[in-house]
C-alpha cells in the first residue's frame, strides 16, 4: 500500500493511503473522540458508520466537518482536529443524543462504564441539557435467561450490528424503522428469546450505553447465600481469573485466582470449587469418545462441545450436521451435575437443598443453565450463572480491598485441577488439552513437550498437523462465529479434512467473552488475557487432565469406566434441530 503525506493539527506525517483520518491521528498521539466507531483490527469488527458524528475535525478545501472515523486519508489533506469548530459540534451532537436519553445515569447498570457518560463528561456538558424533546420509549426486553434489551438507551451506533452481522454473522440485529423510530432491533421486533440468537453476549461486550447488557443474578444469589437452608457452592471458570482484577483497576492479564478464592469465601459461599476440576473431567470424556470413534470408525470430525453459544449457533443452522459435535457437556454443567451428585453423596448434603453457582465469563452460560435436558433427576446441574462483572460488583457491594486480600486455595476434592483445564479459557486451549491426554493415551508414551504451539494464536481460522504415533492428525481451530461458519460449510462440502475441530463462540475464546469486564474495543486486552492462561498453566505442577488425581477417583468411586455408561448418563447430552427465525 502505498503512502500518503498528510499534515494534522501543523504536523505532517506519511501513512497509508487506506489510512482514515482517525487511524492517522493516532500515528502522533492526537485523540479524537468517538463513540460508534469500533476497530479490533485482528477480529475484523470494523464499525464505521459515522453515526454519532463525535469525531468530527475540520478539513481545508471542506466545507462541512469531516466524520474522522470514516473519512480516508488523501495526498496533502490538511486537517485540524481541535477548532472551536470542530468542538462545538461534538459536544452539540453529545448533546443531542442525551436529549433522547434517560438520565438514571446512578443506578443504570453501566454507570461508570458508558462511553455515552464519559464523552459528556470529557466535553464538559453540564447542567440542564440544551435540547429537550420526544423521548423514545420501547418495551424492555427481559425473554432471554442470557440479554437484557433496553432500547431506550440505544444511541443507533451499530456497533453491535456490527459484531452481530460482520463478525458472529448470526444476522439477529440491524436497523429498522424510519427517522425517529429508527433503532436496532430483531426483525418484526422479536424477542431475542424467538430468534436465533445464540447470546454469546457479543453485542453486550461492544454496547457504549446501557441498551444491551445481561441478565442480572446477583440478587438470586444472595439470597440463597443468606438463606440457612442451603448448602451453597461457587465454581468458577478459567478466564474469570485473568479478568476479575481488571474490575478492581488491575492491568489487564493479571491472575487474580488466589484472591479470587479468598472473596468468594468472605462472600459466604459454603464450598469455594474450580471449575478446572471439570474441564479435565471434559477431557477425560472428549479424549475418550474421540478415540472411540477413531478406532470404531465414528463420525469425524469430531467437534469441542464446551461452548453454549456455538451449540445453538449450529442447532438452528447447521441441522444436518447434529452428530458430529461431541456429546460431553460443557465443564460448568459437568460440574454441576457431579456436584449434586458425587459430592453431596460423598458429603451426606440433600441434593435438593444444594445451589450450584457458576461464575462465567460468558452470558450464553445463563441460557445454557436453562436448557431442559441439562437436568440430573429433575434438578438443574447448574442453579445460577453469574458474569466476571456480575462477581466483581458484589466483591465491591461487600466492601472489600480486593487488591488487599491473600491468597488461599480452592477447597477439594473438586477443586483440584491441571494445566489443561486452565487453558480451556482461550482459542484453541481446549484442543490442546484433550490432545495432551489423547496423544499418551493412543501412543502409551509419555508426550514430554506438553505445549501445542501450532494450535495457539489469534488468526481466526488455524490449522495443524499433530504426529501421534504413525498417525497424522489434522486439527481445526476457529474462534469466532463467522469463522466457525466458514469451517462447517467446508465440512458440508466435503471439503474439510480434519480430524478434531475445536470451536469457541467468542473471539479470542473466553478470554473476550460477553460477561468479562468491558474491553471498550481494544483487542490488546484479550490478548493479555490469553497470555496470563498460558502462565497460569506453565506454572502448574500436573498438565495433563488424566494426571488430575481426585478425577480420577472419581470414576473409581463413582462413575466407573471412561466414557461409559454412569458417565453418559451424568457428563453427556444431545442437541436439538431448532427453528431458523
Amino acid at each position: 500500500m502505498d503512502n500518503v503525506k498528510i499534515t494534522i493539527n501543523g504536523i505532517e506525517i506519511s501513512v497509508p493511503a487506506d489510512y482514515t483520518i482517525l487511524d492517522a491521528a493516532k500515528e502522533v498521539n492526537v485523540k479524537i473522540p468517538t463513540l460508534c466507531h469500533m476497530n479490533l483490527h485482528d477480529l475484523r469488527a470494523v464499525n464505521r458508520t459515522a453515526s454519532c458524528r463525535v469525531c468530527v475535525v475540520e478539513v481545508e478545501g471542506r466545507r462541512n466537518l469531516a466524520p474522522a472515523c470514516a473519512t480516508f486519508v488523501s495526498e496533502g489533506m490538511k486537517i485540524k482536529t481541535n477548532t472551536p469548530r470542530a468542538v462545538k459540534a461534538r459536544r452539540t451532537n453529545v448533546e443531542l443524543l442525551l436529549s433522547d436519553h434517560p438520565t438514571d445515569c446512578l443506578v443504570c447498570e453501566k454507570n461508570q462504564k458508558c462511553d455515552l457518560q464519559r464523552l459528556a463528561a470529557e466535553l464538559g456538558v453540564r447542567g440542564e441539557l440544551k435540547y429537550k424533546g420526544e423521548m423514545s420509549t420501547y418495551k424492555k426486553d427481559v425473554s432471554s435467561h442470557s440479554i437484557y434489551r433496553n432500547l431506550d438507551k440505544c444511541i443507533m451506533c451499530r456497533r453491535c450490528e456490527t459484531m452481530c452481522n460482520n463478525v458472529q454473522t448470526c444476522g439477529i440485529l440491524s436497523a429498522v424503522d424510519r427517522g425517529f423510530e429508527t433503532v436496532v432491533s430483531p426483525a418484526f421486533g422479536l424477542p431475542m428469546s424467538e430468534t436465533m440468537c445464540t447470546f454469546c453476549g457479543q453485542c453486550v461486550a461492544v454496547c457504549p450505553t446501557a441498551a444491551l447488557t445481561e441478565i442480572n443474578n446477583v440478587a438470586a444469589v444472595w439470597d440463597a447465600i443468606n438463606d440457612n437452608d442451603k448448602f451453597v457452592i461457587v465454581q468458577t471458570a478459567p478466564a474469570v481469573r485473568v479478568a476479575l482484577g481488571e474490575e478492581f483497576g488491575m492491568g489487564p492479564g493479571s491472575i487474580v485466582t488466589g484472591k479470587m478464592v479468598t472473596a468468594l469465601r468472605q462472600l459466604g459461599f459454603d464450598r469455594v470449587f474450580d471449575t478446572d476440576f471439570a474441564a479435565d473431567l471434559t477431557i477425560i470424556e472428549e479424549a475418550s469418545e474421540f478415540i472411540h470413534r477413531l478406532k470404531h470408525g465414528g463420525r469425524l470430525p469430531i467437534l469441542t462441545s464446551c461452548c453454549p453459544a456455538w451449540v445453538k449457533f449450529f442447532e438452528h443452522q447447521f441441522q444436518d450436521l447434529l452428530d458430529i459435535p461431541s456429546t460431553c457437556k460443557s465443564p460448568h454443567e459437568m460440574f454441576g451435575a457431579v456436584a449434586k451428585t458425587y459430592y453431596a453423596k460423598k458429603f451426606n448434603i440433600d441434593p435438593a437443598k444444594m445451589v450450584v453457582v457458576s461464575v462465567m465469563p460468558c452470558l450464553a452460560k445463563k441460557y445454557e443453565a436453562a436448557r431442559e435436558e441439562l437436568k440430573s433427576d429433575s434438578l438443574k446441574n447448574v442453579d445460577y450463572v453469574i458474569s466476571t462483572r456480575e462477581l466483581g460488583s458484589m466483591i465491591k457491594e461487600a466492601g472489600f480491598c480486593f487488591e488487599c486480600l491473600e491468597d488461599s486455595e480452592f477447597d477439594n476434592p473438586l477443586g483440584e485441577s491441571t494445566g489443561a483445564g486452565v487453558i480451556f479459557g482461550t482459542t484453541g486451549g481446549v484442543i490442546e488439552a484433550a490432545l495432551r491426554t489423547a496423544y499418551e493415551w493412543l501412543t502409551g508414551e509419555t508426550l514430554k513437550s506438553v505445549d501445542f504451539e501450532a494450535l495457539r494464536g489469534f488468526e481466526g481460522i488455524r490449522e495443524a498437523t499433530i504426529k501421534i504415533g504413525d498417525m497424522d492428525v489434522k486439527i481445526g481451530v476457529a474462534h469466532g462465529l463467522g469463522n466457525a461458519r466458514k469451517l462447517l460449510e467446508d465440512i458440508r462440502a466435503g471439503k474439510a479434512n480434519y480430524h478434531a475441530i475445536e470451536i469457541m463462540a467468542c473471539p479470542g475464546g473466553c478470554v473476550g467473552g460477553g460477561g468479562q469486564p468491558y474491553h471498550h474495543g481494544n483487542d490488546e486486552i484479550i490478548k493479555k488475557r490469553a497470555e496470563a492462561i498460558y502462565r497460569e498453566d506453565q506454572g502448574m505442577p500436573k498438565r495433563k487432565s488424566h494426571e488430575n488425581e481426585n478425577v480420577i477417583k472419581l470414576y473409581q468411586e463413582f462413575l466407573g469406566e471412561f466414557y461409559g455408561d454412569r458417565a453418559h448418563e451424568l457428563l453427556h447430552t444431545h442437541y436439538t434441530a431448532r427453528e431458523k427465525i
